[in-house]
């Protein structure tokens, strides 16, 4: 079962800097994450997500690769890529999946303008070594997943100085 963490920072580029730091240790298998995402809250209010994942550009991709193969088997592959990847780009634009962006939007409304929120779900980790590698990053916990005691650890290896 994943859990989810999200992380609140005061300014707009910390959450990123940490999830650069956690696609590092998912490269490095000492965590695996499902999703990652950004929110970021402009000084105008507007809240931004920043996907880890573009399934849009992935879907339009596939599809066109398959729509191309398909359309080399009716002897016209051009008409199949560009029918492949339309349907392939709304396919990827329409799925959700990881962390439900309503849900994220909605938290990183709460956030004072020009902070950031980092929303990860976990499948697993090896904790005492990802603990190691977010000491010191900084943040606040706003929700998890987590039980008491393992969000105390997480919360105090964040604020923990190197």
């Amino acid at each position: 079962m994943s859990e989810l963490i999200v992380i609140g920072y005061d300014n707009p580029f910390e959450a990123e800097e940490v999830r650069l730091k956690l696609i590092k240790m998912q490269q490095d298998y000492l965590i695996d994450l499902e999703d990652a995402v950004v929110a970021v809250k402009n000084a105008e209010g507007k809240v931004k997500l920043n996907q880890a994942y573009q399934l849009t550009a992935a879907g339009a991709i596939s599809g066109g690769f398959w729509g191309a193969l398909i359309g080399l088997l009716f002897l016209n592959p051009l008409l199949g890529a560009v029918v492949g990847t339309g349907a392939g780009a709304m396919s990827g634009a329409l799925t959700d999946v990881g962390i439900n962006d309503d849900f994220m939007k909605e938290l990183a409304a709460t956030l004072k303008p020009g902070s950031s929120a980092l929303f990860v779900l976990v499948r697993k980790a090896t904790p005492d070594k990802a603990l190691d590698e977010l000491q010191g990053t900084g943040g606040k916990i706003i929700k998890t997943s987590l039980s008491h005691e393992n969000e105390t650890k997480l919360q105090s290896a964040l604020d923990a100085v190197k």
